[in-house]
């Protein structure tokens, strides 16, 4: 099935995969040269192609049982309008003068959509259009003719076969993480996918649970939840079930402008149709637009997270929170736990430095508060190259923990001792002992367990310390090191003289 609309049908990942890098060379070549350029580029106008899709399917739907529908797009603003190859709006511009078509996209398709959210009722997917907008001020495209090349591309995206290919949800996700590769900023807004999929995994969010994520960056956390609770429902997901997750599950909230569309872009191309996203900073409350966030609860069922690190904050922020700090992180834990509801599970990652750091009272304060609050029952030492690929290199942790009832112990396990280059990233394989122990919560070369007792002994340090870990001991005498040095000293000087007979 193509809709009618003689777009081509993909049945292979590696020609969906080649199909829209096409499209960003087109972009790289047309003033958007970066990820941090044609990735936001790509995201809107992706986004208005799969909008007028779906509510072209919801007008049939809507005609065929005798329902009215409303497009959220009036005339000539539309995708079929003015970026379809056949648009009446397009073949108008195209018929007339020369170079009109950017102008009319710049001066009227942009400023229309982006004001949406002021109309006299406004209906939530008109402002999420306004705000996917919202940070769109020009096409980036430096001519017409790459334009229309490229909207012509994603415009013949009509059909992807799922059974054998990721759907474009995930081909775009895969573009978000170019975004943090060659040490862009971008890194520190995509947590890498198979990080996020096994937290979902011990986490195990239902239907029915409300998934909030305070610094959701691209929204990987709750797209992931999303594909993981329908996929466990199968192929027998009803119209209720399906409903709720697409309207009233998920909450997130992001503060960076270039970040926070492409984040509603994102869920909205995985399927949830209302991401009740909130623009904004966290910590200090400030709002840029909250109108999607209104009917957020006032606490959550679950928590999925990974909040920035090595952030600070002005004393300002630090008076709203219980343990004044300026560590950006900790503020996070602190709101983190503030959120969640009695009974509700959090998956977080943090920085080792929140772990060891005992030399500041606010990190003591804060993870004692975490104990006697939550059971923290698990933590997961990652490896130090786990955020290469998304432009990061701390070492960091997985912390499991659920509310309403103290710590008495923790089960830890290591996956520290793995090597993670950008070219070989941490797998969901790697996980695999860890999700066969972690029910019993088993002992191992890589897992142990601590209890309150020996934590308050240290001052509420903890860092995953692996008692089983094999240290290795340089037993040599001090003659067999120089010896060793005075060889290696022949091989170099050898190496040299080599050489020096080509110069």
């Amino acid at each position: 099935m193509t809709n009618g609309k003689n777009g081509k049908t993909f049945t292979t990942q590696q020609g969906l995969n080649s199909y829209i890098k096409n499209i960003c060379d087109i972009m790289r070549r047309s003033n958007c040269a970066g990820a941090l350029q044609y990735v936001p580029e790509l995201s809107w106008i992706l986004f208005l192609k799969i909008l007028d899709d779906t509510e072209q399917r919801e007008a049939e739907e809507a005609e065929a049982v005798g329902d009215r529908f409303d497009d959220s797009i009036a005339e000539p603003y539309r995708w079929r309008d003015w970026a379809a190859p056949q648009g009446t709006q397009r073949l108008k511009l195209q018929m007339g003068e020369m170079g009109k078509f950017i102008p009319f996209v710049n001066d009227e398709v942009i400023p229309y959509l982006k004001g949406l959210k002021d109309k006299p009722r406004a209906t939530p997917r008109q402002k999420i259009i306004s705000e996917v907008m919202s940070n769109v001020e020009r096409v980036r495209i430096d001519s017409e003719a790459n334009l229309l090349d490229i909207l012509d591309k994603v415009h013949e995206i009509d059909y992807i076969d799922t059974t054998h290919i990721f759907p474009i949800s995930q081909v775009y996700e895969g573009l978000l993480l170019k975004m943090g590769e060659k040490n862009n900023d971008g890194g520190q807004f995509f947590t890498p996918r198979e990080i996020v999929r096994a937290m979902i995994k011990i986490i195990n969010p239902k239907v029915g649970e409300k998934i909030y994520d305070p610094a959701c960056g691209t929204g990987g956390f709750l797209a992931q939840s999303y594909e993981y609770i329908r996929d466990n429902l199968g192929d027998d997901i009803t119209p209720e079930q399906l409903e709720p997750l697409k309207l009233n599950t998920f909450y997130g909230r992001e503060k960076e402008n270039l970040i926070y569309p492409i984040a509603l872009a994102n869920l909205v191309l995985h399927g949830i149709d209302l991401p009740h996203l909130w623009h904004g900073n966290t910590l200090n409350g400030e709002v840029t637009y909250g109108d999607l966030f209104k009917d957020a609860p006032p606490l959550f069922d679950i928590i999925l997270t990974n909040p920035p690190f090595g952030g600070k904050e002005h004393k300002t922020v630090q008076a709203q929170f219980d343990y004044k700090t300026s560590a950006t992180q900790v503020l996070f834990l602190q709101h983190v736990i503030k959120s969640l509801a009695p009974g509700g599970r959090c998956g977080i990652v943090l920085d080792e430095g929140v772990l060891f750091r005992t030399n500041e009272k606010a990190f003591v304060q804060t993870k004692r508060k975490l104990l006697n609050d939550c059971n923290l029952y698990c933590i997961i030492s990652l490896p130090a190259g786990t955020f290469k690929a998304a432009g990061g290199g701390v070492k960091a942790n997985i912390l499991f923990f659920s509310k309403g009832e103290p710590t008495e112990k923790i089960w830890y396990y290591d996956l520290s001792d793995i090597s993670v280059t950008k070219r070989k990233p941490l797998n969901l394989s790697d996980f695999e002992e860890f999700f066969k122990l972690f029910p019993s919560r088993e002992e191992s070369d890589k897992s142990w367990t601590i209890t309150r007792e020996e934590i308050e002994a240290k001052n509420f340090d903890l860092k995953a310390v692996n008692p089983n870990a094999q240290s290795f001991e340089d037993k040599s005498t001090p003659k067999e090191l120089l010896d060793l040095i005075e060889s290696k000293g022949k091989e170099v000087a050898g190496a040299l003289s080599v050489l020096r007979k080509w110069e």
